[in-house]
C-alpha cells in the first residue's frame, strides 16, 4: 500500500469535515449523487464500499494531508458508510475514483489530484465535465500502466468495474460489460419498482377473484 509521507507516532485527530464550503453547480452535484447511487446499486452484495466526498487520509500522523474524492470505489473492505477513510487502517487503496470537474477546478483535478492518485496507485481515474467546459468529450479516463503512470484510454471501458461508461447529456451512464444493458437511473428504478408492484397487485387481485389466496 502506498504511503506518500513517513509515519509519525503522534496522537492525531482525523476530522471528517473542515467547514470550508466549496460551491458547486447543480449539474456537478447531481452528477456526483447519480454516480454514487448507480455504483452502490450495482455493487450491492459485494465486498466493496462506495464513498462520496469523504476525506481519504493517506499518511498516518498528518491530519492535514487528505483529499475528498467526489466518488471512490474501494474493493476488499467492509461494505457500508464511513465518515472518513484512513488507508493505513483499511489496508486498501481505492480502485476507481471519479471527479466532476469544471473550468474553475480543472487544474486541481487534472494535475494535482491526478499526481496524488497515481502515487497512491489508484488503478482508474475518471474525470467528468458535465458542462464540457474543459473536456470537450466530457468524459476522460486514465488508467495506471506498469510504470505507475496514468495513460488516457479512449474506449471508456472500466476493467475494474466491468462496465462501459457513456455520456448522457450531463450524466454518466453505465452499461454492463457482459450484457450491454444500461444500469437504470434512480428515477427509472423507482418507476420500474412501482410497475412491478402494480403487476403483482393486479395478479393477486386476479387470483383472489378465482378463489385462490396468493402466497405472501
Amino acid at each position: 500500500m502506498a504511503q506518500i509521507f513517513p509515519h509519525q507516532e503522534n496522537p492525531v485527530t482525523y476530522p471528517s469535515e473542515d467547514w470550508h464550503f466549496l460551491a458547486r453547480t447543480y449539474d456537478h452535484i447531481y452528477a456526483i449523487f447519480i454516480t454514487l447511487d448507480l455504483l452502490r446499486q450495482y455493487l450491492t452484495g459485494r465486498q466493496v464500499t462506495v464513498l462520496s466526498k469523504q476525506f481519504i487520509y493517506y499518511s498516518e500522523g498528518f491530519h492535514q494531508i487528505r483529499l475528498a474524492p467526489d466518488v471512490m470505489v474501494i474493493f476488499n473492505v467492509e461494505p457500508g458508510e464511513r465518515d472518513n477513510y484512513k488507508l493505513w487502517e483499511e489496508g486498501e487503496v481505492p480502485s476507481v475514483i471519479f471527479e466532476m470537474t469544471s473550468w474553475a477546478n480543472r487544474g486541481y483535478n487534472l494535475e494535482f489530484k491526478k499526481v496524488i492518485y497515481g502515487q497512491l496507485e489508484v488503478e482508474e481515474y475518471w474525470v467528468f465535465d458535465p458542462k464540457g467546459e474543459c473536456i470537450p468529450e466530457k468524459l476522460q479516463v486514465y488508467r495506471l500502466n506498469k510504470q505507475l503512470v496514468y495513460e488516457p484510454i479512449a474506449d471508456n471501458y472500466s476493467t475494474v468495474l466491468e462496465l462501459r461508461l457513456a455520456v448522457e447529456d450531463k450524466l454518466i451512464a453505465f452499461y454492463g460489460g457482459d450484457t450491454g444493458e444500461r444500469l437504470l437511473m434512480p428515477d427509472e428504478l423507482r418507476v420500474a419498482w412501482q410497475q412491478e408492484r402494480d403487476r403483482a397487485e393486479a395478479l393477486a387481485a386476479q387470483l383472489r377473484g378465482l378463489g385462490v389466496e396468493p402466497e405472501a
